[in-house]
């Protein structure tokens, strides 16, 4: 089933972001390799692709896993969420309907 990882940062989390995004990346790579990932990226402070120093206010992840637990369990283990980057997460079943 499809589960959807909804992430709020703490305030000015960008150096924290930074710092640990290469282990970040590659969980979310590995996903991708085995086929579970539909969708991944952060949500920018300001209204622009690329928000420079404002920097992002969370993140969202949709990827395919077995179980509620296994989602929750995949989550709890993000680099972001281990440095800091992450005051909340919250996961929940998705259903895919478009495209």
């Amino acid at each position: 089933m499809l589960y959807a990882i909804f992430s709020q940062d703490v305030k000015n989390s960008l150096p924290l972001r930074k710092s640990a995004r290469p282990a970040h990346i590659e969980r979310l790579n590995k996903l991708k390799e085995q086929g579970r990932l539909v969708i991944a990226g952060p949500h920018p402070a300001i209204d622009s692709n690329e928000p420079g120093e404002a920097g992002f206010t969370g993140s969202l992840v949709i990827a395919e896993f077995a179980t509620l637990q296994e989602a929750e369990t995949w989550a709890n283990d993000d680099p972001y969420l281990q440095a800091g980057v992450y005051d909340q997460v919250s996961i929940k079943p998705f259903k895919k309907v478009l495209p």
